[in-house]
């Protein structure tokens, strides 16, 4: 673009001036802050970007349960974590330090297992009783948001992966079984709040904006927790032709896109922005038959 600027002469002079992108000055404000603020606090920056997470092609049964044996077949990923500084309250030294990402579709559905060490178990949330979490985040838009929140025109989905959602799913399912048993005695009375997955499906433009989908339980979950570790696997159906992808991330066989993941231990009092996590990382998709034809938006 080009003006012309009146020099006091009178005399006229043509100045060209090419104007960064908003979305590019932003970026770059954000990695200098950050950078300030992880010498300031003396924190050592852990990177995982370089990182490809494949999501492998079965034309077999999709694994939707963290014990199934199909997850043994596919190598884990595994992603150093950081502490979350950008925003009030910072938290530079959280439990989990790194968790390992696998992902497998069939054309149809795509599923992640998510791993990582947690001595405890917490499946409760109670004034001053935290649960324990993970989440996975994918752009909406073909470039990467900022990776906690998203940022405003460039937002993100987030599937929140809630323990204490997933112990009412589970005793939900087992309260059913036991309805088609005919069982002697007192029957136990509890309220087990219904949830129509253990994931909740969201939309972020920033902190302090996260919104959750008016309809719930595209996104499902499921885990468990064993000898010190959490098991996680979302599922979600893959993008197709003629799907409303308002605010749905895109999720195509043969695309490279963003992915981010976070994690919150609840015996470490950790919730909402006090978390670990794991900037934009690579996720590849296979396209239906194998790897071949593979594109990148």
């Amino acid at each position: 673009m080009s003006e012309t600027v009146a020099s006091s002469h009178g005399r006229s002079s043509v100045k060209s001036k090419r104007r960064l992108p908003r979305s590019l000055i932003l970026l770059g404000s954000g990695i200098v802050c950050l950078a300030m603020a992880l010498v300031w606090l003396g924190i050592p920056a852990v990177s995982s970007q370089g990182i490809v997470i494949r999501s492998h092609f079965t034309d077999g049964p999709l694994p939707t349960k963290p014990d199934d044996e199909a997850w043994e077949t596919i190598a884990p990923i595994p992603i150093p974590l950081s502490g979350q500084i950008i925003t009030r309250p910072v938290w530079p030294e959280p439990s989990a330090k790194v968790i390992s990402v696998r992902s497998v579709h069939d054309g149809k559905d795509i599923a992640f297992l998510v791993e990582w060490q947690d001595a405890t178990k917490n499946e409760q949330l109670t004034p001053g009783v935290f649960r324990d979490g993970a989440a996975l985040a994918l752009p909406l838009g073909n470039a990467p948001a900022f990776f906690c929140m998203g940022q405003l025109d460039h937002y993100v989905n987030i599937w929140h992966w809630k323990a204490d959602w997933q112990s009412d799913v589970d005793r939900r399912k087992a309260r059913a079984k036991e309805r088609g048993r005919k069982k002697r005695g007192i029957r136990k009375f509890e309220v087990i709040p219904r949830r129509p997955s253990s994931v909740e499906d969201l939309i972020g433009g920033g902190f302090s904006t996260l919104t959750s989908k008016n309809r719930q339980g595209k996104v499902k979950g499921e885990a468990e927790w064993d000898k010190g570790f959490w098991r996680v696997v979302m599922k979600r159906p893959l993008t197709k032709d003629g799907d409303d992808t308002e605010n749905e991330a895109l999720l195509v066989p043969g695309r490279m896109q963003a992915v981010a993941f976070a994690v919150w231990n609840g015996e470490n009092k950790e919730r909402n922005g006090q978390k670990a996590v794991a900037s934009w990382l690579q996720l590849l998709v296979d396209p239906v038959g194998g790897t071949k034809a593979l594109t990148k938006s």
